[in-house]
């Protein structure tokens, strides 16, 4: 088992991508259940070089969505200060003042202490 190089990887279709990582995910599944079973691997860095190859592939695949999403975010930009405007003017949640808390708590020891 080889290893799969970035630049490889990179000049696959996103389709191919996928596929790739199945079918090596598929592979490692069974090479470890093979190894689980008590039984010994055809090559002894099998395991190894294929959890490698689907890491590689996995942060390459991370690095596509994270790409998509930043070309989405630049070419939107006056969306996300229309809605921080709208933000701005709700009111926040009330919040009990510390000298509530500490009488509801006073309470709550008083009846404890009659008991």
């Amino acid at each position: 088992m080889a290893l799969i190089r970035p630049k490889e990887i990179r000049a696959m279709r996103p389709d191919d991508i996928r596929a790739k990582f199945k079918e090596l995910s598929d592979e490692l599944m069974h090479e470890r259940g093979v190894a689980a079973m008590g039984g010994a691997p055809a090559s002894p860095g099998k395991i190894r070089a294929l959890r490698k190859n689907v890491a590689r592939i996995h942060t390459i695949m991370r690095e596509m969505q994270v790409a998509e999403a930043v070309k989405a975010a630049a070419k939107a930009p006056a969306d996300r200060e229309e809605k921080a405007k709208g933000r701005k003017g709700r009111a926040e949640p009330a919040q009990k003042p510390k000298a509530a808390k500490k009488e509801s708590r006073a309470k709550k020891e008083d009846q404890e202490e009659k008991k």
